[in-house]
């Protein structure tokens, strides 16, 4: 099978998107794994595929599988690109909002004139039943003893289960030691990415995110609104915030309870190509 994709990124965090019309277009896990691999195969962090709309009034429905082949719920700087590339091949114009269907939910998404995309990714949950997450109650923070020590973490789903937990300098974090140990805990069943956050200001945080299924990525778009979800509901944060990640900024703005929470930041197109792959199976399914 020969498969047509774009490589596009935001910030650094990149993907291979093409277009799906049924289960035999998208690969197996285990040649996803293949493709993502960077010295043999493409290389990226997440696979996005395209579908053609399930629900009215929606553009059209996209999946996301991770690096190592798992499908996952939702990807706030793939829903970015995903938006840059479907506005274009339409000629959407810039003041026509896009919307946006996954397993994680429904996504508006809009393109500035700056240049920048903006999403909606929904409504913060923090309820641990949400991520999933093992807890007798919901709670701002909770403890978790881990083979690398005990870790103090807020908890919320972006659509996506993200632990934060907060650190005195976001560089000096020990990502690769904890963000694997907090992510396999059985105490979140589907696993979970992690956030490392620091405070600067009100209204300007660093971010290291480990993510699920990946390791450490370059941003994470989700991340972000997780970690300003978690550092606003405990009060220190401001509106709108600036999320400093390794591979640059984006802009965060949660009004707070209720509300939805926008995502803004840079997508780009990297190149098109294609690929050939041994073959389909079943998404996800193990080959």
């Amino acid at each position: 099978m020969r498969l047509a994709f774009t490589k596009m990124h935001g910030l650094g965090n990149d993907f291979i998107v093409f277009d799906a019309t049924g289960p035999g277009d998208v690969p197996s896990s285990a040649e996803l794994r293949r493709l993502s691999d960077r010295r043999t195969g493409i290389g990226f962090d997440q696979a996005l595929v395209l579908e053609p709309p399930r629900r009215a009034g929606t553009d059209v429905h996209y999946r996301i599988f991770n690096a190592d082949g798992s499908e996952v719920e939702q990807c706030g700087n793939g829903a970015r690109c995903i938006a840059r590339l479907v506005a274009t091949r339409r000629h959407a114009a810039l003041d026509r909002p896009l919307t946006m269907d996954s397993p994680g939910g429904v996504v508006q998404a809009r393109l500035r004139p700056d240049g920048l995309v903006s999403v909606a990714m929904g409504v913060p949950d923090f309820t641990p039943a949400s991520l999933p997450f093992t807890a007798a109650e919901p709670a701002p923070t909770y403890h978790l003893d881990t083979d690398t020590g005990p870790v103090e973490f807020g908890a919320v789903s972006i659509g996506n289960p993200h632990a934060v937990i907060r650190v005195r300098e976001a560089a000096r974090a020990p990502v690769d030691t904890v963000g694997p140990a907090v992510e396999n805990h059985p105490r979140f069943p589907r696993r979970v990415n992690v956030g490392f956050l620091e405070i600067v200001a009100p209204d300007h945080v660093r971010l290291r995110v480990f993510e699920r299924g990946v390791g450490e990525t370059r941003a994470c778009g989700t991340g972000a609104c997780a970690a300003v979800a978690v550092g606003r509901r405990h009060g220190p944060l401001a509106e709108e915030v600036a999320v400093d990640l390794p591979g640059g900024r984006l802009l965060v703005r949660w009004p707070g309870p209720g509300e939805q929470v926008w995502l803004t930041g840079p997508a780009e197109t990297a190149y098109e190509g294609h690929v050939d792959v041994a073959g389909a199976g079943r998404a996800g399914e193990q080959r």
